[in-house]
């Protein structure tokens, strides 16, 4: 039995959820980064986490091979953040504000929490992958920060 996909998208609208900035570097140690908001943790022990990347994202290829990867949970003012990444251009780092890890991974500044994460294993999801990895590191800030939220299509601020 076939779904309507605007249907089914639209179903999906109703749920709120967080939003992510997973982080790589490729090859050539350029760094790397989509926003998701399908992330969730999977297990205590071993720690593990997931998050989904479209197939035909320019980024799949990078993030299906890397050995590590971070993943940043965002605070309700990084919205233009979250939109910065969500798009297809090159420069997503250029005008962040973000640093090199002591992981030797982007770290983005202002976000509410960052897991570092060892590669665990990749699972065909239909057009997604799932990436799912072992947190070796999880660091929070310690700032009395709101999570970004997205429902409906549209970022809310938590404190609102």
């Amino acid at each position: 039995m076939a779904i309507d996909q605007i249907a089914f998208r639209h179903a999906m609208t109703q749920f709120g959820s967080g939003v992510t900035i997973p982080v790589t570097v490729d090859d050539a140690g350029q760094p790397r980064g989509f926003t998701a908001n399908s992330f969730c943790s999977v297990a205590m022990d071993p720690p593990l986490v997931l998050v989904c990347l479209a197939h035909g994202a320019e980024s799949y290829p990078v993030f299906r091979d890397a050995q590590r990867y971070a993943i940043h949970v965002l605070s309700s003012d990084q919205g233009p953040v979250a939109l910065r990444f969500a798009e297809k251009r090159a420069d997503k780092f250029e005008d962040a504000q973000w640093a090199t890890g002591a992981d030797g991974l982007p770290e983005l500044r202002g976000a509410l929490a960052r897991v570092s994460c060892e590669a665990h294993a990749v699972y065909d999801g239909g057009d997604h992958a799932i990436l799912v990895g072992r947190v070796v590191e999880a660091a929070v800030d310690d700032a009395d920060g709101q999570p970004l939220l997205y429902f409906r299509r549209k970022f809310l601020d938590a404190a609102a």
